[in-house]
This record gives C-alpha cells, structure tokens and sequence, in this order.
C-alpha cells in the first residue's frame, strides 16, 4: 500500500510543522555559524568587538552556542522527530495546535537568547545562560513537544515503537529533568535571578546538565535522526536491530553519570571527579556500538557513497561521532585532562562533535526530507550538495586539526617550568604562539559557514520549482528504514 504525499493536497500527516522547522534549520543554522565566525575573527583580530559591549566576545560567544545547539540543532530535532513519529508510527501527529505553538514557542525563545545576551542579561551558566522568564517559555514550550510526540505515539497504528523513537524519546524526557533542576533560580528582577544552588553543589549540577545537553540534546537526539535517515537514505535495514537496542539502553544508563570529568582538578569530592571519569570511559562501548551499527548499514552498499552526496553527509557524521566519542573519554582521563583542560584542545574536541557529527547529521537529513515535504523527486542541485559536503569536511578538518596543535602546544608550554621552579613561558607567550592556530580555524571556520550559504541556495531553488511528480510513499518504514509495523 502506498500514500501519496501531495504538495498542495490534503497530507495523510502534518507535514506543515515539519517545513517550518526543516526551513528554520536552515536560517539558523547560518545565522548561527556567522556568529561563530565572527567570533573566531575576533580571537585572531581582537580589534573586531569595535570597542561595543554588545559585540565584545564574552556576549556574543553564549550566542553562537545557543545559535547553534538550541536554534539549529534544536530545530533539527523538532523537524526529524515531528516527521519520523508520524512515519513509523502511521499516525498524524496529535495535538496539532500545540505542535504549532511549539514552533511560534521556540522561535520566540531564539529572538529573545538574540535580544538578551548580547545586552548583558545572562544567568552565566554554560549553555544555560537565558534568564528566568525565558527559562519559563521553555518549559512551556518543552512540555508541548513532550505531549505532541508521546501523545502520537500512544494513537500510533503499528503495535511497534521504532527504536529512533525511543531515542527521541530519551531526549525529550531527560532534557526536561535537566532543564528544570539546574535553570532553578531565585529571581530578584525581571531580567536578573540567582541560581538555587552555591559553590561546588551549582558546579556540580551545572557539568551534570552542560554534559548531559551534550549527551541528551547533542546525541540520543541526534541519534534518533541517525537511526531513520541512514537506513532510509541508503535503502538498507539497520544493520542490527538487537545491537540498537542494546546501544539506547547502555547509552542511557551510563551517560547521565560523565558531568564531573568537567571539574577534574576543582573544588569537587575526588570520588566524584573519579566517578566521572570512570563513567566516560565506560561511554566508549555503547557510543562505538551505535557508530558501527550505522556504518555497517552499509554493508554490501557501500558503492552508493561515490554517487550519493546526502548518504556521504550521514556516514562521514557517524566517522566524527566515532571520533569525538573516542576522544571524550581519553580527555577524561585525569593525568590527560591535566594537560587538555582550559586549552584549545577542548575546543577542537567539541567541534569535532559540533559540526562533524551533528551539523553534518542534520544536513544531511534535511537534504534527504526537504524534497519529500515539498513534493520534489530530489534536490534542485546534486553537485551543489557534493560541494557542500567537501566544504564541511574540508571545514570542519581545518578547524579541529588547528585546536588540536593549539591545545597540545599550550598545555606543554604551560606546564614547562625552569630549573628555578618559574615558568618558562608567559601567558602572553601562549597566546602569540597560538596566533596562527586562529588564523587556520578562521578559514575552517568560513568555508564551513560558506557552505551552509550553498545549502540555503538549493533549498530555495529546490522549494521554488515545480514538481515533476507527487512523492509516493510507504506508510510502513520497514520497507527500507528497519522499523517493522
């Protein structure tokens, strides 16, 4: 049986929602990036804050996070699970009033982390900077999405849950917890409030969201997209239901646990740094296995990534998530992040996640659905996306291979002493050495930004023309995406 998916007839799901989340990605994603390099310029050409508060980078660096984590990759999320939700399960999402206010709800959070931080009004906590009413918004707005997606799975029409949905499903879950235990806060103006926590205690719960935003936000979420759109774009079933499984579960339970390797070296109980770092290292297992298993979707396929530039987007992410979750854990080994904390080499790592496994997972799916929702056979431009990708890559290698020596380089030099027990290098000494690492991530940096740009112009041109013919579907994704009704 199939469905066909009109582009300006009646939709057997809510694909609207959907659009406006995919193209919100989009704009977001490069509003986000100019930030970023900007940013990057102003640490190689500090003269570039123009001597204004609002564009001095201590604002406009929680932007660029916020830009990109919660605006894009937020985005993202809400785009993929809104589609992937109705597709296994073969029902329309539920709630589509409250689905709508999730998208009005989320952009104004955006407009106002926009208006905010770079005015000065922030909490100071990493990835948690927004103030109390906008803390508020979000919990509103969070709880919607949580009723819209859990709502549609208990109307679903198969007896199965696919398994990117449990994932989504993780996130959405543990994200709220996360949310409403560390942004607790006592206000005292509209604009200003003190966290409910002091000292160590607010540190501590503090690495537990910032960590678990990367774990909950940055991957089970991400993972979700992963576990759809590779089988799907590759035409393959995943290549292990069981091992899937078995990933979300070691995955959930271990993750919630690595906050602490953030405050090695701190005012933190040693048992509790040691606790984080044993819990990172345990992370190897479940997150290679979730890599491998999407990589090995491929197997007997893998001549498709010479002719399929979305399915070398969705494959080359999982290589920097097998990457970046290879590195996490040994960064977390004391005597190593003795070295790496606080230099350059924790900015590379986090990239190496950021636009590696993430910004490029979630291109590549919206290259993949951008034609689907609007009634396209396929993007305007395959050699626009093939170029696009080599951008990324290109990019992002750049930019991370650049850290890397920086933050090696700084943690030696700061730890070179003389014989007298002095330093043998000053700080300023650090940081002019460290002058053409910045130089080398501005151009990685750029290209990648200038990527985005290509991928904007082919949405565009691939949404403005006209469509040859209707997209015709299968309701049940087992067909090619491994779920099974």
């Amino acid at each position: 049986m199939s469905i066909t998916q009109s582009n300006t007839g009646s939709e057997p799901y809510n694909y609207k929602v959907v659009r406006q989340f995919a193209i919100m990605t989009v704009v977001w994603g490069i509003v986000g990036m100019l930030v970023g390099v900007i940013i990057a310029a102003q640490m190689a050409f500090p003269e570039l804050n123009l001597g204004l508060p609002w564009t001095h980078f201590g604002r406009l660096r929680p932007l660029h996070t916020n830009a990109v984590i919660f605006a894009f990759g937020g985005s993202a999320l809400f785009a993929s699970s809104y589609y992937v939700v109705q597709r296994t399960c073969q029902s329309k999402l539920f709630a589509p009033a409250l689905a709508a206010f999730t998208f009005w709800g989320w952009q104004v959070v955006i407009l106002s982390a926009a208006i905010t931080l770079p005015l000065g009004l922030t909490t100071s906590k990493e990835y948690a900077e927004l103030e109390w009413p906008i803390d508020i918004l979000i919990t509103l707005v969070w709880v919607s999405y949580a009723v819209v997606f859990f709502g549609t799975i208990a109307k679903r029409k198969t007896s199965h849950i696919y398994v990117a949905n449990w994932f989504f499903a993780a996130f959405i879950v543990t994200v709220a917890v996360l949310h409403l235990v560390n942004s607790a806060a006592i206000p005292v103006s509209l604009f200003k409030s003190y966290s409910a926590y002091a000292g160590a205690t607010d540190a501590m719960i503090q690495w537990w969201y910032g960590h678990n935003a990367v774990g909950f936000f940055l991957t089970a979420g991400f993972l979700g997209i992963m576990y759809y759109f590779v089988p799907k774009q590759a035409e393959q079933p995943i290549y292990s239901y069981r091992l899937s499984i078995v990933h979300f579960w070691a995955l959930i339970a271990i993750y919630i646990w690595a906050g602490p390797h953030h405050l090695h070296y701190t005012a933190l109980p040693d048992w509790a740094q040691s606790l984080g770092m044993v819990m990172s290292l345990m992370l190897l297992a479940p997150s290679w296995g979730g890599m491998i298993n999407g990589m090995m979707t491929l197997s007997g396929a893998w001549d498709k990534l010479r002719t399929d530039p979305i399915l070398r987007f969705l494959i080359v992410s999982l290589s920097f998530y097998g990457m970046s979750t290879f590195e996490g854990p040994m960064m977390s080994i004391k005597t190593v992040n003795s070295m790496s904390h606080y230099t350059d080499w924790t900015i590379g790592h986090v990239h190496s996640g950021a636009l590696g496994w993430v910004a490029m997972i979630s291109i590549g799916m919206l290259y993949h659905l951008i034609p689907r929702l609007w009634g396209k056979t396929e993007m305007y431009s395959i050699g626009l996306i093939a170029l696009h990708f080599w951008m990324s890559t290109v990019g992002t290698v750049l930019y991370i291979a650049s850290m890397w020596i920086n933050g090696l380089m700084q943690g030696l030099m700061w730890r070179a002493y003389n014989t007298d027990g002095t330093l043998t290098y000053t700080f300023a000494q650090v940081v002019e050495a460290s002058y053409p690492g910045y130089l080398v991530r501005l151009v990685g940096g750029f290209i990648f930004f200038s990527g985005m740009l290509v991928m904007a112009y082919n949405v565009f041109r691939t949404i403005r023309q006209t469509p040859e013919k209707e997209t015709e579907q299968t309701p049940v994704e087992a067909v090619t995406g491994g779920a099974s009704a």
